[in-house]
């Protein structure tokens, strides 16, 4: 009996042992565990600030709340309080007061005055996160362009995604030493590492154009009855952005009422026919193969086949005339445009829309660029020329149209569209990605072709007094899901450029899901043609 209870004992003493010299590192992990509580410091994100130093969108400090349910004295005035400061719904607070748990979040990115009322009831039980949250000076203005951030602190859209690693900084943390009911020992351990704040980042956004362009596409959608439009502003010599938008948009400070497709920028994000837009760059290639020139006579017939489809005019002309190629785009000639594509040749046709980037990245600076569809030449068929002369047949992203057109405002050379100006106070230098696409000559010799379309053509709605102004109209079919095109639904776009010797500025508006009416894009773009001169201080020049 003796031996059982020693060998008992002995067994126990060994356990013991056990515990304290071979598991000891391992409890007192656990121990620490259990007592100490980790907070996080987070860093404030940069603020984003527009060209001329106004603030978009910056941080501001808050509190998430929380409850540690095992310290809550009294827990119907903890859950009227919740109810009374915080706005939950009572069940809600109930609930969370009664988990079993150290930590259950009730609420965050309260602001400072309602945490700090809701601090002066000294409810135990009621615990405070110091977090950071997004504010909106301009309020929902660039929203699409600027993004959304999460409660997480991390960019979920648009340039918050784009530049995240700029903006967010390094969080910090804080080691405190807590009981097991998860209050806070006096004079316990404590340790800190300070959160270091993410970079301040300018932009090449103006936002007073911003505003007009978010203005005028609002009344534009409206008025022409389209199922959403997009703007976007850019000064052709450099690629900088400084207007983009799509209708209808959001506010980021209320996500729960917002559409997943207006968060979308659309200029970046979808793909469309271009349309008769797209004719000034076929013009442009030709003239820099010169196979023709701005006076070059054709006899233009009042059908072309393309393919085995006939082609015709929008006025409808029942007779063969002879066009020069200006008159060709004074009038948006579709017949005329494919006698010009003919002359090019499909090896060539091909070569130049490789070298304006249509099938290509943009390489601006904002995620989810769509790809669009642009056939290669071994693709081509025997429409394919003839329909995309006109800008059909092909599917491109606006910020690729946008950032071929620049071949044509900045004398030849295209720039990179892009929204990033400086980051911690460096200007960038985007001008690496530059590209000489057609000669000089060619280029103004196009822009001069389309001052006559805004002066005397089918752009007329797109004058502004005092300017000389190079634009284009297009019109395009829109393609439904069987490969055809929709009945009387169309896109309705309008690009161009002023003033005609020295762009300064270069819109190009498009108007989705309209009735045929080329004009309708005309209005938005003159209106923000001219609040963007006026903006830039651009001096009148007729």
């Amino acid at each position: 009996m003796k031996g059982v209870l020693a060998a008992g004992f002995g067994a126990c003493v060994f356990k013991l042992a056990q515990h304290d010299i071979f598991y000891h590192g391992i409890n007192m992990e656990r121990l620490s565990d259990r007592r100490e509580f980790n907070t996080p410091i987070h860093a404030r994100r940069g603020t984003f600030y527009d060209r001329n130093g106004n603030v978009l969108a910056t941080s501001e400090d808050c509190y998430n709340i929380a409850l540690n349910p095992q310290a809550i004295a009294d827990v119907d005035k903890v859950v009227d309080a919740l109810v009374e400061y915080l706005g939950v719904e009572r069940a809600e607070a109930r609930d969370a007061a009664k988990q079993d748990s150290t930590w259950v979040y009730v609420k965050r990115q309260v602001d400072t005055d309602t945490a700090n009322e809701l601090m002066a009831t000294e409810l135990t039980g009621i615990e405070y996160e110091s977090a950071t949250r997004r504010v909106y000076p301009y309020g929902n203005v660039a929203s699409q362009v600027l993004g959304v951030v999460g409660t997480d602190n991390v960019g979920i859209t648009g340039l918050e995604l784009q530049y995240e690693e700029d903006l967010h900084g390094t969080d910090g943390w804080i080691v405190r030493e807590h009981a097991a009911d998860g209050s806070y020992i006096a004079g316990g351990a404590y340790s800190k590492q300070d959160a270091q704040d993410g970079s301040d980042l300018v932009l090449t956004l103006d936002v007073n154009i911003q505003q007009a362009a978010e203005a005028a596409l609002a009344e534009a959608v409206e008025d022409s009855g389209a199922h959403y439009g997009s703007i976007l502003v850019t000064e052709p010599a450099t690629g900088e952005i400084l207007a983009a938008c799509s209708y209808p948009s959001y506010s980021q400070t209320d996500l729960a009422s917002a559409r997943t497709e207006d968060m979308n920028l659309r200029v970046v994000t979808d793909a469309y026919e271009p349309g008769s837009v797209f004719k000034a760059l076929v013009c442009g290639a030709a003239i820099d193969m010169g196979v023709v020139d701005t006076e070059t006579t054709f006899t233009v017939p009042p059908v072309v086949m393309a393919g085995d489809d006939g082609v015709t005019d929008v006025d409808e002309r029942d007779y063969t005339m002879d066009m020069t190629v200006r008159e060709i785009m004074r009038r948006s000639s579709n017949t005329g445009m494919i006698l010009i594509g003919e002359q090019m040749g499909a090896d060539e046709f091909a070569r130049y829309l490789d070298a304006y980037g249509i099938d290509s990245s943009s390489g601006v600076d904002y995620p989810g660029e769509n790809a669009g569809i642009v056939k290669t030449r071994d693709e081509y068929d025997g429409a394919s020329v003839a329909a995309m002369s006109f800008g059909q047949s092909l599917s491109v992203a606006p910020i690729r149209i946008a950032r071929a057109m620049t071949a044509i405002s900045n004398g030849g050379v295209m720039t990179t569209p892009h929204f990033l100006r400086s980051r911690q106070g460096e200007e960038l230098d985007w001008s690496d990605k530059e590209t000489r696409v057609i000669s000089a000559d060619a280029a103004a010799a196009v822009a001069d072709m389309m001052l006559t379309v805004v002066d005397e053509g089918t752009g007329s709605g797109g004058q502004v007094e005092g300017y000389e102004v190079s634009g284009k109209t297009g019109t395009a079919q829109r393609a439904d899901e069987s490969g055809g095109y929709q009945e009387d639904s169309y896109m309705s776009s309008f690009m161009g450029f002023a003033p005609t010797s020295d762009p300064a500025v270069q819109v190009y508006v498009t108007l989705d899901g309209t009735a045929y009416n080329s004009s309708v894009a005309a209005p938005p773009f003159a209106a923000v043609m001219e609040a963007s001169l006026q903006a830039l201080g651009i001096r009148p020049d007729r």
